[in-house]
C-alpha cells in the first residue's frame, strides 16, 4: 500500500500507513455514546480531533443529534454510520468497509452508498466487499466479482454492469 510492504505488520502500522476498517457485525463499542465511539477511531492520533469529529458530523448529520446517546441503543443504519465515522476519525487513505448494507433497511441501504460516494469525493479510497451487487457496481470506479473464492469478472463498474454474463450469474437479469 503506498509503496509499502504491509504483510505481517502489526495493526497500529496499518492504521498509521492510513488505512482503516469498517467490520459488518459487532461493529461499534455498545456500551459507549456516540461521540465516544468516534473518539476511540482517534486513539492514535495525537493533534487536535475536534475539527476531524465535526466533519464526520458533517458526512452523518444524525450522528450530531445522537452523540451523547449509547451507540448500542441506535438502529442498524446509524450503528453503521458510526462505525464509518469511528473509521474516518484517522483520515484514512484507504477505507476497507466489509458488507456495509447488510441487515439494513433499503432506506438505510441508499443512504450509505450515497455517504461512500462522498467519501470518496473527499479522496479517501474504498475497497468494499457487498453482497447487494447491482448497487455497488452502481457506484464503483473499479470491481471485481469473486465466485467460488475466483476472481470471475473485473472492469470499471459500468462495464461489470452492462456484462450479460455477470448480469445474468450475479444480478438476477
Amino acid at each position: 500500500f503506498a509503496d509499502r510492504d504491509l504483510t505481517g505488520r502489526r495493526p497500529d502500522q496499518i492504521v498509521e500507513a492510513g488505512i482503516s476498517f469498517v467490520p459488518q457485525t459487532e461493529n461499534v463499542f455498545p456500551t459507549l455514546t456516540v461521540e465516544e465511539n468516534l473518539d476511540m477511531g482517534a486513539y492514535l492520533r495525537r493533534d487536535d480531533i475536534r475539527p476531524q469529529r465535526e466533519r464526520v458530523y458533517e458526512l452523518f448529520p444524525p450522528l450530531r443529534e445522537k452523540r451523547r446517546q449509547a451507540a448500542g441503543t441506535l438502529s442498524g443504519g446509524q450503528r453503521q454510520m458510526v462505525a464509518m465515522g469511528r473509521a474516518l476519525m484517522l483520515d484514512p487513505k484507504l477505507l476497507l468497509v466489509d458488507e456495509p448494507t447488510a441487515g439494513l433497511s433499503p432506506l438505510f441501504m441508499n443512504q450509505i452508498f450515497e455517504i461512500l460516494v462522498d467519501i470518496n469525493k473527499t479522496g479517501v479510497a474504498i475497497m468494499m466487499v457487498e453482497q447487494n451487487a447491482k448497487q455497488a457496481l452502481g457506484i464503483a470506479d473499479r470491481a471485481y466479482v469473486l465466485a467460488m473464492g475466483e476472481n470471475r469478472h473485473e472492469g470499471t463498474g459500468a462495464e461489470l454492469l452492462g456484462d450479460p454474463e455477470v448480469a445474468t450469474m450475479f444480478l438476477g437479469g
